[in-house]
């Protein structure tokens, strides 16, 4: 390996075996845009390949094919004419591997390729003659192949019925880095951060390396944020545009549903969905939410009890939703926005909601915590279909965080983001009792019933903290 990777050990073995076994291998990488998948094969493979190439966004098939050319012509250093199509570039690739001696696996990588598969180039059924009539059969051959567009690599390759199914040999869904990750990747490159600031800076950014690289570790996390964000013309100003446009083709369509998420915190159902976008009730729109679910931008989840046709959707792509608070309509109009925003209610009351969403992210942790980490559990949310007190937003009882034990006990979370150890006053300790009292009335569980606070600096001793039984802290949330 040439350069220091964080985390992706499980990623790394997997490429080891890989490499060991006597078999031709198939490798399918997916994830969202900007999570570090090309990062992790150049890292892992020193950018040492039999042969690689890059698909090229929104170029036609000519322009592609001529690329593959000039990608063969760099590993023979021969005159490649540009193939006319699909099945006669893979032959040449055939050829080129073919003439190769060495005496470990010749590795393929062929990134983005979704871009590859534009209309009518007979792509994937060209790539299946090439890996099902020749490579597979070979010997000695990885291939990887790597896609930003996850819903294609889901449906053409990994979801394929043809020719290519169960072909792969490995498939890995690149994730975001975890706290943990994050903070190891920040102190990698000179950061000096409270992980108060560090918990906050993914509150926005998530654990995206592409997003965390832009970071100066001479600013504060404060002027950090301005800088990227709100300074006019900043390094990540046009991103949402670019992010979207790059990975759906009815982009309109998506960013239509993760807009009216985004004015849900709680999430909406597909109907809500169809109310909110004005979008027609058909296999289009089951297509736009399997694709956002894929690519990590927004999550389906059942509350508690429910059934499939329940589903919620929810937002869950850090940047896009403070991109909607925030950056929608403040691009360069006040350059010290997030520093001189510290105090206003808004504020607070995005940390709230958005440190909801980070616990959401960290679940495995929180269950460490609390000691159920070997336990079968579900994770689920709830809210009372009575509605018959309701808070200030005109919501009935709600638990966003609900851990459904195999040992009979369900741990309800409450999840807070405070700049102090969390106090619970008299107001919030009747919310939280009438919160378990209508979940036992409505759900009727006969199951134990846990109260666990998740909040940054733990829960400071009073008369009404006894009612708690865990409580996680942001430094567990970093294990």
């Amino acid at each position: 390996m040439e350069q220091t990777v964080i985390g992706r050990k499980y990623e790394f073995e997997l490429l080891e075996r890989s490499m060991q076994s006597a078999e031709s291998e198939l490798v399918i990488i997916y994830g969202r845009r900007r999570v570090g998948k090309t990062f992790l094969v150049n890292s892992f493979f020193g950018n040492s390949f039999a042969f690689k190439l890059t698909g090229v966004y929104k170029q036609p098939a000519d322009v592609q094919l001529g690329r593959f050319a000039a990608a063969v012509e760099d590993y023979t250093g021969d005159h490649i004419d540009t193939p006319t199509d699909w099945f006669k570039a893979f032959d040449i690739l055939k050829k080129h591997l073919k003439s190769m001696t060495t005496d470990g696996k010749k590795v393929v990588f062929i990134d983005e390729m979704p871009w590859l598969d534009t209309p009518d180039s007979d792509f994937v059924p060209a790539f299946e003659a090439f890996w099902n009539g020749w490579a597979a059969a070979e010997g000695g051959i990885l291939l990887i192949v790597c896609g930003s567009a996850t819903s294609w690599i889901t449906n053409k390759l990994l979801g394929d019925k043809g020719g290519l199914f169960n072909r792969c040999s490995y498939r890995m869904f690149i994730k975001p880095f975890t706290l943990n990750e994050t903070e190891q990747y920040l102190v990698s490159r000179g950061f000096e951060w409270t992980r108060y600031d560090i918990a906050e800076c993914y509150m926005i950014m998530g654990g995206i390396p592409y997003y965390l690289k832009q970071l100066n570790p001479h600013w504060s996390y404060m002027q950090n944020i301005d800088n990227i964000f709100f300074k006019e013309k900043g390094l990540l100003w046009d991103e949402f545009d670019h992010l979207y446009s790059t990975l759906f083709n009815q982009v309109d369509n998506h960013i239509a549903v993760v807009e009216a998420l985004s004015k849900k915190k709680i999430g909406l159902t597909r109907n809500e969905i169809i109310k909110e976008t004005k979008l027609n009730d058909n296999g289009n729109l089951s297509k736009i939410l399997k694709n956002l679910t894929d690519n990590g931008f927004i999550r389906a989840y059942n509350y508690f009890g429910s059934k499939k046709r329940d589903i919620t959707y929810q937002l869950s792509d850090f940047y896009s939703m403070f991109y909607f608070s925030y950056l929608k309509d403040n691009y360069g109009h006040e350059p010290h926005f997030w520093s001189n925003s510290i105090d206003l209610p808004s504020r607070r009351a995005w940390a709230g909601y958005t440190f909801e969403q980070l616990c959401l992210c960290h679940i495995e942790q929180i269950r460490k915590s609390i000691g159920v980490s070997g336990v079968q559990c579900d994770v689920s949310s709830w809210f009372s279909r009575e509605k018959i007190e309701k808070d200030a937003a005109g919501r009935g009882a709600q638990i966003d965080l609900l851990i459904d034990r195999r040992d009979r006990v369900i741990s309800i979370c409450e999840m807070k983001f405070s700049i102090n150890e969390y106090t619970i006053d008299k107001d919030f300790d009747e919310i939280l009792r009438n919160k378990i009292d209508a979940f036992r009335r409505e759900t009727k569980t006969r199951k134990a019933i846990q109260t666990v606070i998740v909040t940054t600096y733990g829960l400071k001793k009073n008369m009404y903290a006894n009612r708690v039984q865990s409580v996680v802290t942001l430094d567990d949330l970093f294990e």
